[in-house]
């Protein structure tokens, strides 16, 4: 492994800011998109929340613009976006950040980021009938069977490759119940400031009442991939599950991302540097898509959800634009807001990776190789410890950057 550098960014300590109960969206058809044509969908709430700063509860298009910068790409139709900066927090450019809306299986970063400490990934479990009989009707399925034993990493990899209700449903019930797993999740997302979700089904699927923002999914986003088994999962191609017995032998079958930008299926050019994270989409919720990806040495977080255009595949072409003008954009805007640390943050001395050669700590921050689970990925890790302190924060960023094989 080669440790190539350390990075250190300053965000400022979000103050509990109350949520702010946002207004149903008016029933008209005004909201345009970046190229000022008019697009048959609601308007956002004229009420937002304001968590990131007081220009991220605005409704419509927030950037800054300095000499030099690109403009926005023009061909942007999603309801909600948003563009960050992974590492130091900066929101570069957003659109109706805090817009309330269905997540659709983005929801599962929250669900990962909640569970993923809890449960073993060794640990094996038998499925029972039970476990999956309240999987909902057309979900996306990974091929989990009862009366099977699966490990709690074939469960994760069907989460994040396949988007797997029915390993959701299992690693709710090992969980406690989906109940307790949904009380969970949205004490977690309380605990991020992740306060526009409100979570109803543990795996995205329609439920009432069941919201996030661009914002939020971008900020549990930058805190799961803190954490190594999140990234690595992430950043899985594919990966052989577990199928049924052949006599005293069980049968494997091979599993591929839903993640376009990170395949490069149904027509969609793979994005350079792409990491992850999850896709969505449900009738209600339309297509929904949080993604990071790293290019000379800075890394983005883009979140895209519900585009109105017929362009085919348009949540992962968007999102590759909005890529592209955020690295372009840096260092030429001034940022519209801030991605806040959680409210549990306390000011702590930075762990480092070990003693180096020379005798002395080595950094805490590194740039290295190595390789995921069911094939080489692309994996990005915010993983240093958090830093803040009662006047401001410090996320000491340490990012794990293997080279990708499908």
């Amino acid at each position: 492994m080669k440790a190539v550098r350390r990075t250190a960014s300053a965000v400022t300590a979000a103050s509990l800011l109350p949520l702010l109960v946002a207004a149903p969206a008016a029933a008209d058809t005004h909201e345009r998109t970046t190229d000022g044509k008019a697009r048959k969908q609601p308007n956002p709430p004229s009420v937002m929340s304001t968590v990131g700063g007081a220009q991220l509860g605005k409704a419509g298009t927030q950037v800054n613009l300095g000499t030099g910068a690109p403009v926005l790409p023009k061909d942007i139709s999603s309801r909600s976006w948003i563009v960050a900066d992974a590492e130091s927090g900066a929101v570069l450019a957003s659109h109706n950040a805090h817009w309330r809306l269905p997540p659709a299986s983005t929801i599962k970063m929250l669900f990962a980021d909640t569970l993923l400490p809890k449960l073993p990934k060794e640990a094996t479990h038998k499925v029972s009938a039970a476990e999956l009989s309240e999987v909902g009707t057309n979900s996306s399925l990974v091929g989990v069977k009862e009366e099977l034993t699966y490990t709690v990493n074939d469960l994760w990899l069907g989460v994040f490759l396949r988007s797997g209700n029915d390993a959701v449903h299992v690693l709710s019930a090992m969980n406690g119940g989906i109940p307790k797993t949904v009380q969970d999740m949205q004490a977690h997302a309380e605990e991020l400031q992740a306060l526009d979700t409100r979570v109803a089904s543990p795996d995205g699927y329609d439920a009432a009442g069941q919201v996030s923002s661009a914002y939020d999914l971008t900020l549990i986003a930058r805190n799961g991939m803190q954490k190594k088994d999140f990234r690595d999962y992430a950043a899985t191609v594919r990966a052989q599950f577990p199928g049924e017995m052949d006599g005293n032998k069980r049968e494997t079958f091979e599993i591929q991302n839903t993640n376009r930008l990170l395949t490069g299926e149904d027509g969609v050019t793979p994005y350079p540097g792409i990491a992850g994270v999850k896709n969505g989409n449900t009738t209600h919720a339309g297509s929904t898509f949080t993604g990071v990806a790293e290019r000379g040495g800075k890394v983005l977080l883009v979140t895209v959800m519900n585009p109105e255009s017929d362009e085919s595949q348009a949540v992962y072409k968007e999102t590759a634009r909005l890529l592209d003008w955020g690295f372009a954009a840096g260092g030429k805007v001034t940022p519209v807001g801030e991605l806040v640390p959680p409210r549990s943050a306390r000011l702590k001395e930075a762990v480092g990776a070990g003693p180096g050669k020379d005798g002395t700590q080595a950094k805490p921050v590194a740039i290295a190789r190595e390789e995921s689970s069911g094939g080489v990925g692309i994996a990005l890790a915010i993983v240093g410890g958090v830093l803040v302190a009662l006047a401001g924060a410090f996320f000491v960023v340490n990012r794990r950057w293997p080279s990708h094989r499908g």
